[in-house]
């Protein structure tokens, strides 16, 4: 595997022009497969009035550490050069997030110095097309103190099986936490502290272009607000996956459920109570 070094964070918008390219070269057919190409930061250092400003718009306090899901979300950027240097697959635009993991495995303060690294994991089968994942580590002199993974699916005709899905478990016993205004402006607020411009979060015109009726929600925005409502351990480890859009603005309600140190979480439509968000957070 080759491993890219870099002294400092790439900026999410230079990639943007290779983004737009995507719309008029298209990719090759043919078998997919993903580059083997590590790409780290060595030295990373969380610039807090940024921190202040996410902290803000997701609902986390300002209290000296680092939520696991800004390191999720910083790490977007070198998974956005990834994709748009390397020899990656699949067209940019179109790709759906369809889960997040974090797993923290200590408190990070946010006067530590970190090194981040992301790779690519697992091409798999999906019942609308395939599958990838991007696996990020976050290090303080070594020691490994977050962990994720991101999934996103690539809607196209496959002929491979799909993955066998487990069997359906009995749906908790929720209970209502709060309901969620959520403001027009969320998805521009949020785009500029994550850096993720996409069209379909910006406003209901650039959404439409895509086939949306308005714009909808970062899902990494609607996981970040979940877990900043909650008292979570020091180490802990939140797996979400991504259902039907949330549209801007929107009424949602916040649920929960606990099952054996177990923390089981939902965001849905207050009105047609569909799913947006639902999860899992365990303690480590």
């Amino acid at each position: 595997m080759n491993t890219r070094h870099f002294s400092q964070l790439p900026k999410p918008y230079l990639a943007y022009p290779k983004v737009i390219q995507g719309l008029i070269f298209k990719k090759p057919k043919g078998e997919k497969v993903l580059p083997q190409v590590e790409y780290v930061v060595d030295s990373f250092k969380v610039d807090q009035e940024h921190l202040k400003k996410y902290n803000e718009i997701c609902g986390y306090q300002n209290n000296g550490s680092i939520p696991a899901t800004y390191l999720a979300v910083i790490s977007q950027s070198l998974q956005m050069h990834m994709m748009t240097t390397e020899a990656f697959p699949f067209a940019l635009l179109g790709l759906v997030h369809i889960r997040n993991q974090v797993r923290q495995h200590r408190k990070i303060a946010v006067n530590e110095n970190l090194s981040i690294a992301c790779k690519f994991g697992d091409l798999k089968p999906h019942d609308k097309g395939l599958q990838f994942d991007f696996l990020t580590t976050v290090k303080v002199a070594g020691e490994v103190v977050m962990e994720g993974l991101t999934t996103y699916l690539s809607r196209q005709k496959t002929d491979a099986a799909p993955v066998a899905k487990p069997k359906e478990e009995a749906i908790p016993n929720f209970e209502s936490k709060a309901v969620w205004d959520v403001a027009e402006n969320t998805g521009r607020r949020y785009a500029m502290s994550s850096g993720d411009f996409n069209l379909i979060h910006i406003h209901a015109l650039t959404a439409k272009a895509f086939g949306f009726k308005q714009a909808i929600a970062h899902g990494m925005w609607s996981k970040a607000r979940a877990l900043a409502s909650l008292n979570l351990p020091e180490a802990y480890d939140a797996d979400v996956y991504f259902k039907l859009p949330m549209f801007l603005p929107s009424k949602v309600e916040f649920l929960t459920a606990e099952d054996k140190g177990t923390t089981h979480l939902l965001i849905r439509n207050q009105k047609s109570q569909k799913p947006h968000v639902s999860g899992i957070i365990t303690s480590l």
